[in-house]
């Protein structure tokens, strides 16, 4: 890896962001997504949408390495924002993650955010550690959760405190 870049989202990383992501997606077992995402999808639910608040990708040179972004979600309380994050299979534990939330936080403070969510398959083991080691805590299980195949995987959710 060359110099690590973090910046903002442009509409622009809409393709990219789709290819990294749909990458993992083909892959299975570490998102809860189960269907590819296209660049208009990207671009609505993660840069510029109407529940889209923070979004941030890493780079490496002029490649696009991950992203992570916050959502609002009905489900939540007021003042919270959902979270995900996506990095190149193969690299994920070489500081991205780490990189991308320090941006997070900072943006998610600035725009009233108090408590981040992120809510996690069961199963995803690297999900579940790289969630931990940002300091977020559990305060939900859902044992049932199933995906479309019928698989169960169960989910769960953890807080940060922003505030």
């Amino acid at each position: 890896m060359t110099a690590l870049t973090v910046r903002s989202a442009h509409p622009s990383d809409a393709g990219a962001m789709a290819d990294l992501l749909n990458r993992i997606v083909e892959i299975g077992g570490t998102t809860a997504h189960e269907e590819p995402l296209t660049p208009e999808q990207i671009l609505t639910d993660y840069i510029d949408g109407p529940h889209a608040l923070t979004c941030y990708v890493a780079l490496d040179g002029s490649q696009l390495i991950g992203f992570q972004a916050t959502e609002r979600h009905q489900t939540l309380p007021v003042g919270w924002a959902d979270i995900g994050t996506f990095v190149l299979p193969g690299i994920q534990r070489g500081c991205i993650g780490s990189a991308l939330f320090a941006a997070t936080k900072s943006a998610a403070r600035a725009a009233g955010i108090t408590t981040i969510n992120a809510t996690i398959r069961a199963d995803n083991a690297p999900g579940l550690g790289y969630y931990a080691r940002c300091g977020f805590r559990d305060y939900a299980f859902d044992p049932d959760f199933t995906l479309k195949d019928g698989t169960r995987v169960g989910r769960v959710s953890r807080r940060f405190d922003l505030v």
